[in-house]
């Protein structure tokens, strides 16, 4: 994941809209029909064979896009990180900074992991528990690339809520980080593996806590 600026500014190196080539076309639509796959037998049950058979394209016709299955794995972690930018980070952004901005990410982290009809979950968070003891593995190491840029963004964010006097100034960000992740985990549980109607409630009730934990204390009149 590129760590998010203040105002980012779109990439240069995207066609605009209504300038994309078949080829890109083609492109878009075999890594959203491997989203799919993926979400279902996770990323190493991807491949070009399982693909050619759900796109109804050729292996050749797949191996001019993507060499290998690995390649295809990257481009998939890569499509993942763009979706969750564009549906976490930027409404964050786009936010006011400080203690509002993370009830936003906090908002839009949970929105995310529900997901929509059968992309449920955090495609990151499949692709941590997957990799979790392949070291030196390049798919591993896009995966721990992503989290630890998603992590130093939010630090970033508990930061700037110091900043602007919505959090004690002792706060430590990285332990604020560490416990916003974990409610956001433990509601990926909850929610999709035991279908706990009250998952939401209690991943609320938690993250209140840790505002209130965070926020300067009054001091005596």
């Amino acid at each position: 994941m590129r760590r998010p600026a203040d105002n980012p500014s779109p990439r240069q190196d995207q066609p605009a809209r209504g300038n994309v080539g078949k080829g890109e076309q083609t492109r878009r639509a075999i890594i959203s029909r491997a989203l799919v796959i993926v979400h279902d037998v996770g990323y190493e049950g991807l491949s070009i064979g399982v693909l050619a058979k759900e796109t109804k394209l050729s292996k050749s016709g797949l191996f001019a896009h993507f060499k290998s299955k690995e390649a295809l794995q990257l481009g998939v972690i890569q499509e993942v990180v763009n979706q969750f930018t564009l549906r976490v980070v930027q409404p964050a952004l786009s936010s006011p900074r400080g203690e509002p901005r993370l009830r936003v990410l906090f908002e839009k982290k949970l929105e995310w992991v529900r997901g929509e009809q059968e992309l449920r979950g955090c495609l990151l968070q499949k692709g941590s528990l997957e990799y979790h003891n392949r070291v030196g593995n390049p798919v591993r190491k896009c995966v721990v690339h992503a989290l630890q840029d998603w992590r130093e963004f939010v630090v970033r964010c508990a930061q700037t809520a110091v900043n602007e006097g919505h959090f004690r100034a002792n706060l430590d960000a990285e332990q604020f980080v560490y416990e916003f992740d974990g409610i956001a985990m433990m509601y990926e549980q909850a929610q999709g593996l035991m279908r706990d109607r009250d998952a939401g409630e209690r991943a609320q009730t938690a993250f209140e806590s840790l505002l209130d934990r965070s926020r300067r204390v009054p001091r005596s009149p």
